[in-house]
This record gives structure tokens, sequence and C-alpha cells, in this order.
């Protein structure tokens, strides 16, 4: 079983950032909500591994 990356992991991770804060201007909370889970549903059929889903899933649950 694979496990999931929780270390930086992302070529030009400000860039990404920019552009995901972009891509949401202008928008509503309920359409910037819908365009959230979009999001995780296209990334979640690229990474396409339940088990490392399942670990994403606990992991963004966890509560600091």
């Amino acid at each position: 079983m694979a496990d999931l990356i929780l270390t930086p992991n992302i070529d030009h991770a400000d860039d990404f950032y920019a552009d995901l804060l972009a891509t949401h201007e202008g928008l509503e909370q309920a359409e910037s909500d819908a365009l959230n889970a979009r999001l995780v549903l296209v990334l979640a059929n690229h990474i396409g591994d339940n088990d490392i889903l399942k670990q994403a899933l606990n992991a963004a649950a966890l509560k600091e």
C-alpha cells in the first residue's frame, strides 16, 4: 500500500496557490464551494487509489 505524501511535493507551489485564488475570484460562496468540490473530485479521479484517498480524507479531517 502506498502512503499519502504530506511533505511539500509541488513545483512552484506559490504559483499554484495564486492560480487557485484567481480561479475563485469574483465567485459567491456557494460557487466557490462548488468549485472546490469539483476540484476535489477531479484530483481524486486523477489519484485513482482508494487507499491514498482514504488517507487524504483522514489527514484533512484532523483538527488542530
